[in-house]
C-alpha cells in the first residue's frame, strides 16, 4: 500500500495576468516591461541633486543660510516619493472578460446588430450612456472583450484598459490613469519646483564664486564652477519640458480633463459638446481630481489564484508481522495455481481472479471526465483573477 504526499504551490493572481507588465516584490511593484528612460529619469534627478548637495550646498549654507540645504532636501524626498508612487502602482487597469461573459456580450451584440452580410462592414460597436444629461458612448474593446468604462481607454504599449486613462509616460515607466494621476501631477509640480531652486542658487554660486576668499574653504573651485555650469545647463533644458508639462497639466485639472481627451478633442470638437465630468468651478474640479477618493485596485493582484500540486512523494507503508506471503499449490493437472491462503479456510479473495482489462473504448463515461470537464475547471480557475 502506497500513500502519496503532495506538496501544493500557491499561486498569485499576479503570475496570469494578461498584458505587458512587469511585476515585482510578489505583485507589489507594477511597472511597464520599457522602463529604461525610467531608470534616466532617476539618473538625471538623482545625479544633479547630489551634485548640488555636495558642492554648492555646502558653500550657500555658510556664506547665506542653513536653510537653504534644508528645503532643497525637502522639495527631493517629496519629488522621488511622488515619482516612486506613480511608477510602482497601479493606474486603474480594468481586468478583461472571462469567457462566459464575453460570449454573452458577443450574443448581446448579435443579437443587437442583426445578421451582417459578407463584404459589409458590421457597425461599431458602440453604447450609449448618459452622464449629467450628456450622452457619452461607450467602445467596445476587441482585447478585452469589454465594453470601456466612461473615459477609459486601452493603452497599446501595457496592452491593457485603463480607468481615465490620461497617457503612457516611458519617463515614469507606466501609465497614468484614475488611481496614479494626482501622484503623477504632485510629482511633476515638485519636480519643477525643485529644478527652479536649483537652477537659481546655481546662478547665485556663480556670481559669488568672484570672491575667491569666499571659497577656501572648497578643494579645487575651478573644478566646481564647471559642475555648477553642467548642472546650470541640466536645469535650464529640464525647466522647457517640466515647467511646460507642469503648466499644461494644471490647465487639465481645472477643467476636469485628461490628456487624451484633450489631444481627441473630445469636449472641444465640431459638435462643441460640454465636458460631463466639469462641475464649471476649477477649485471643484481641483477637489476631485486631486483630493477625491482613490478607488482602490480591482485587480487583487496578491490575492491566492488557485493551489497545484508541485510533486509527489511515494512512500511504501511497511508490511507488519500478520501479512502472509501469497503461496503457490497445484490443481489437479499439475499446474500452479496462485492464491492467498486464508486462516479461515475460505475462498481467495475477489482480487485473485483474473478480470479481462477493458479498452478505452469500453469507458466513454471516464474519459469524458478526465478530457472534457477538467480543463474547463482549470480554464475557470486561471481566470478567476477578473
Amino acid at each position: 500500500m502506497s500513500v502519496m504526499v503532495a506538496r501544493k504551490k500557491v499561486v498569485r493572481k499576479w503570475e496570469k495576468l494578461p498584458g505587458r507588465n512587469t511585476f515585482c516584490c510578489d505583485g507589489r511593484i507594477m511597472m511597464a516591461r520599457q522602463k529604461g528612460i525610467f531608470y534616466l529619469t532617476l539618473f538625471l534627478i538623482l545625479g544633479t541633486c547630489a551634485l548640488f548637495f555636495a558642492f554648492e550646498c555646502r558653500y550657500l549654507a555658510v556664506q547665506l543660510s542653513p536653510a537653504i540645504p534644508v528645503f532643497a532636501a525637502v522639495l527631493f524626498l517629496f519629488a522621488m516619493a511622488t515619482l516612486l508612487r506613480t511608477s510602482f502602482s497601479d493606474p486603474g487597469v480594468i481586468p478583461r472578460a472571462l469567457p462566459d461573459e464575453a460570449a454573452f456580450i458577443e450574443m448581446e451584440i448579435e443579437a443587437t446588430n442583426g445578421t451582417v452580410p459578407q463584404g459589409q462592414r458590421p457597425p461599431p460597436r458602440i453604447k450609449n450612456f448618459q452622464i449629467n444629461n450628456q450622452i457619452v458612448k461607450l467602445k467596445y474593446c476587441y482585447t478585452c472583450k469589454i465594453f470601456r468604462p466612461p473615459r477609459a481607454s486601452h493603452c497599446s504599449i501595457c496592452d491593457n484598459c485603463v480607468e481615465r486613462f490620461d497617457h503612457h509616460c516611458p519617463w515614469v515607466g507606466n501609465c497614468v490613469g484614475k488611481r496614479n494621476y494626482r501622484y503623477f501631477y504632485l510629482f511633476i509640480l515638485s519636480l519643477s519646483l525643485l529644478t527652479i531652486y536649483i537652477f537659481t542658487f546655481d546662478i547665485v554660486y556663480v556670481a559669488l564664486s568672484d570672491d575667491s576668499a569666499g571659497l577656501d574653504c572648497l578643494p579645487d573651485s575651478q573644478s566646481l564652477t564647471v559642475l555648477t555650469v553642467l548642472e546650470v545647463l541640466i536645469c535650464f533644458f529640464t525647466l522647457w519640458s517640466v515647467v511646460g508639462l507642469t503648466g499644461f497639466h494644471t490647465f487639465l485639472v481645472a477643467l476636469n480633463q485628461t490628456t487624451n481627451e484633450d489631444i481627441k478633442g473630445s469636449w472641444t470638437g465640431k459638435n462643441r459638446v460640454q465636458n460631463p465630468y466639469s462641475h464649471g468651478n476649477m477649485v471643484k474640479n481641483c477637489c476631485e481630481v486631486l483630493c477625491g477618493p482613490l478607488p482602490p485596485s480591482v485587480l487583487d493582484r496578491r490575492g491566492i489564484l488557485q493551489q497545484e500540486e508541485n510533486a509527489a512523494q511515494e512512500e511504501t507503508c511497511t508490511r507488519g508481522p500478520s501479512a502472509q506471503e501469497p503461496t503457490t499449490t497445484k490443481g489437479p493437472g499439475g499446474q500452479a495455481e496462485e492464491g492467498s491462503t486464508q486462516q479461515d479456510g475460505s475462498l481467495p479473495h475477489q482480487s485473485a481472479v483474473p478480470v479481462p482489462s477493458l479498452s478505452n473504448t469500453e469507458m466513454p463515461e471516464e474519459k469524458q471526465l478526465t478530457t472534457g470537464e477538467l480543463p474547463v475547471l482549470s480554464q475557470d480557475a486561471g481566470q478567476a483573477e477578473h
